[in-house]
């Protein structure tokens, strides 16, 4: 099915080419009968597999509904969701996103329908914002390492032992460590964002990562297959379900919670105003925080934090978020990032 799905978005993408248009999905797959009298369409920056737990035990307690998913890169469902709310696209059922940050601005622009219900309602205040936003997941910030690789004492438990790591042997780790590149990846701006108005490290380690040549890349897929290639030996900043699940089947790899601080991300859903089919969405919603919801997603690690619980610092679905997306803010961290990671000499 998924693999079916990879290909029709290969061609929703190729029959673009050449024509001034929206991004593309980056792949689509669908849940439950097609001939189902409700269709959802949900449009998510999120890797399907992840999901697929979820929406298959979703569908089977809800015959009556088909859901298409469509696979988006984060700035690109940011661009896709704008739009539709300007009425300039075809808008979804239900918006997902890991990039909170986003999120809340499609909200606090009015792209937002509310939605109430009892489940809805028991969310901690830091997973919910003005009946429209609601935080599905627990999603911890990680670094993996891979310990085939890296001896048992360079093996970095915080941001101080990564920092001291660079400093003292930058040579063996030389163009050997990854993270998101923030001008791609809107969960990878978030995160450094956070990092810098939290870290007392960061302008020590942005400095470490300039010396060793730290790799800035698109995604989390790509990092942790590095990692487990040995392409890199460490990843700083990844999503900590895409890692715990590669780390499930590969005893190579490890996933630490940071014991300094670990950022805590919340998968944030939305109704979008012109939403078709915003009661079958809004169930859906119900179903993802429901006990049933969070244990399928839990198979995935989507709903799993390990680590000390007083090093955890949740980000909360907030105006607090907009502070990082200001255009002088975003642009001096761009900046700061443009000069650690600059593009390879042609």
């Amino acid at each position: 099915m998924i693999r079916r799905a990879l290909a029709l978005a290969a061609c929703l993408a190729g029959a673009a080419t050449g024509a001034a248009a929206l991004p593309q999905a980056e792949a689509v797959a669908h849940f439950g009968p097609p001939e189902a009298p409700f269709h959802i369409l949900v449009r998510g920056a999120l890797d399907i597999d992840s999901f697929f737990p979820a929406l298959s035990a979703f569908v089977a307690v809800t015959p009556g509904t088909q859901v298409t998913l469509e696979q988006w890169n984060t700035n690109d469902l940011y661009d896709q969701a704008a739009a539709a709310c300007r009425g300039a696209a075809t808008p979804s059922d239900l918006v997902i996103s890991s990039s909170m940050d986003q999120q809340v601005k499609l909200v606090n622009d009015g792209c937002a329908q509310p939605f109430r219900s009892a489940l809805a309602t028991r969310l901690p205040t830091d997973r919910i914002w003005r009946d429209e936003l609601f935080g599905l997941t627990h999603e911890p910030a990680v670094m993996v390492y891979n310990r085939r690789l890296v001896p048992e004492g360079d093996a970095p438990q915080s941001r101080f032992d990564l920092l001291d790591l660079l400093r003292r042997d930058e040579g063996t780790y030389a163009g050997r460590v990854a993270t998101y590149d923030i001008e791609r990846s809107g969960v990878g701006y978030l995160f450094a964002f956070l990092d810098s108005q939290q870290a007392t490290t960061f302008g020590s380690l942005i400095e470490a990562f300039a010396r060793a040549d730290v790799v800035a890349t698109c995604c989390s897929a790509e990092i942790i297959d590095g990692v487990t290639r040995g392409r890199y030996l460490i990843a700083y900043n990844v999503l900590g379900p895409y890692a715990l699940a590669r780390a499930a089947g590969n005893p190579d790899l490890v996933v630490v919670s940071p014991s300094d601080y670990t950022l805590v991300m919340s998968r944030a859903a939305f109704i979008p105003k012109d939403a078709r089919e915003p009661g079958p969405a809004g169930a859906l919603i119900d179903f993802l925080l429901s006990d049933p919801g969070q244990a399928a997603m839990a198979e995935t690690y989507l709903t799993i934090v390990p680590g000390a619980p007083d090093a955890l610092r949740p980000i909360p679905l907030s105006p607090v978020l907009l502070v990082g997306l200001d255009r002088q803010k975003r642009e001096q961290l761009l900046e700061l990032w443009r000069q650690t990671f600059p593009p390879p000499s042609p």
